[in-house]
C-alpha cells in the first residue's frame, strides 16, 4: 500500500490499456498526469481517481518520522509528521517522547541523550496525543541533520554524522549509515 501512495504533485503514471477517464484527486500539467492529494491512484467504476488516505494515530509497531522539539537530560520530545509511510495534516502532529532507555538496544545506561538527539533533527522510529518511541533497532534512528555550519550531516557510522563543510564530526544516534 506505502508504495503506491502519491503526493500532491507528483507525476503518476497512467493505467495500461485504453485512455481512461480522469477523475477527482488528479490533474494534468504539461502534458503529465498528477496527482492533487494525498492518496493510492485506483479505478472508482469508470473513472481513475485518488483515494484519499486518512491519517491514523501510531500504534504499537508503527513506523513515523518526526523532529526533535525539546531536550532534556532523560529524554527528547518531537513532532511526528509522518506515521506509516502516511504524512499528516498541517497542525495534526502527535507528540512523541524518546526515553533515554529507549535509544538502543544495548548499553543504554551509558546512553546520553544530547549525544544522540539535537533540535530539528528528523529521525525514522518504531513503536491520548503523546507516544513513547524506540530508536533501539539498528534501522532507526537520525535520518536527516544540520550541522552548525548549516550544511546537511552525513552519517558515518551509528553514532557519528559529519559535516561536509567543515569536516566536524558530531554525535547522533544515526538510523542504519
Amino acid at each position: 500500500m506505502a508504495s503506491d501512495l502519491v503526493l500532491p504533485g507528483q507525476p503518476v503514471p497512467l493505467p495500461r490499456g485504453p485512455l481512461p477517464h480522469i477523475g477527482r484527486g488528479l490533474y494534468e500539467k504539461d502534458s503529465q498526469l498528477r496527482a492533487s492529494l494525498v492518496g493510492i491512484p485506483r479505478f472508482e467504476g469508470s473513472d481513475f481517481s485518488i483515494s484519499r488516505v486518512r491519517p491514523q494515530p501510531p500504534s504499537s509497531n508503527s513506523v513515523v518520522l518526526g523532529s526533535i522539539t525539546r531536550l532534556s537530560p532523560t529524554q527528547a520530545l518531537l513532532s511526528i509528521t509522518v506515521v506509516d509511510d502516511v504524512p499528516l495534516p498541517a497542525g495534526e502532529e502527535f507528540t512523541g517522547v524518546i526515553r533515554a532507555q529507549d535509544v538502543r538496544a544495548t548499553e543504554k545506561d551509558k546512553v546520553k541523550i544530547g549525544e544522540c538527539f539535537r533540535g530539528g533533527d528528523v529521525i525514522s522510529l518504531g513503536d491520548a496525543r503523546s507516544y513513547f518511541i524506540t530508536t533501539a533497532r539498528n534501522d532507526l534512528g537520525v535520518i536527516f541533520a544540520t550541522s552548525e555550519a548549516g550544511a546537511t550531516m552525513e552519517p558515518v557510522s551509528w553514532q557519528e554524522m559529519r559535516c561536509p563543510k567543515s569536516g566536524k564530526i558530531e554525535k547522533r544516534k544515526c538510523a542504519k549509515p
